[in-house]
């Protein structure tokens, strides 16, 4: 196995250690929003991110291997630092609005993650792994924006509250 096939898979078991971790935190996020829209945004992000680990368990498929996590350590830090913050602002109209930058938080650590990938299955010359790996990147970086649209109107709510 060469050195980059070695990183690749090595990086792919730390997407979906962080797939894995936010199946568990967006129930979470979306039961803590107060906006329908966004509660619906989390709800919608959860069946993608199920999807996202089926292509991940395909991926390990195409390069022989049994889909395995490497405990993210940064998902799970972005994770304890919005429920902290979920925490601090519960009974606040800013909840949303730091609901969505916890959010954005996450999605572009995997934007990150999902680009290094797909940029090393093209090197690798692995046309079905870039293809999985585009498909997801698509997702995650159309649920950024929808979080950017959101967070438009959230954010001048909140900055309209009084404390």
């Amino acid at each position: 196995m060469n050195q980059l096939q070695e990183v690749f898979l090595e990086e792919l078991a730390d997407i979906y250690s962080a797939e894995k971790q936010l199946i568990k935190a967006l129930p979470k996020m979306a039961k803590a929003a107060q906006e329908q829209e966004l509660k619906d945004a989390f709800s919608e992000h959860l069946g993608e991110t199920e999807n996202h680990l089926e292509r991940l368990d395909q991926i390990f498929e195409l390069f022989g291997r049994t889909a395995r996590a490497k405990k993210c350590k940064a998902m799970e830090a972005l994770i304890d630092e919005g429920e902290d913050n979920i925490s601090d602002h519960e009974d606040s109209s800013g909840l949303d609005a730091v609901l969505i930058c916890a959010a954005q938080k996450v999605e572009h650590y995997e934007i990150a993650a999902y680009g290094c990938l797909r940029t090393w299955a093209k090197i690798m010359e692995n046309e079905q792994a870039v293809s999985l790996l585009q498909q997801t990147l698509d997702e995650e970086e159309a649920a950024d924006e929808k979080l950017n649209g959101i967070a438009e109107r959230s954010n001048r709510m909140a900055a309209e509250a009084t404390a």
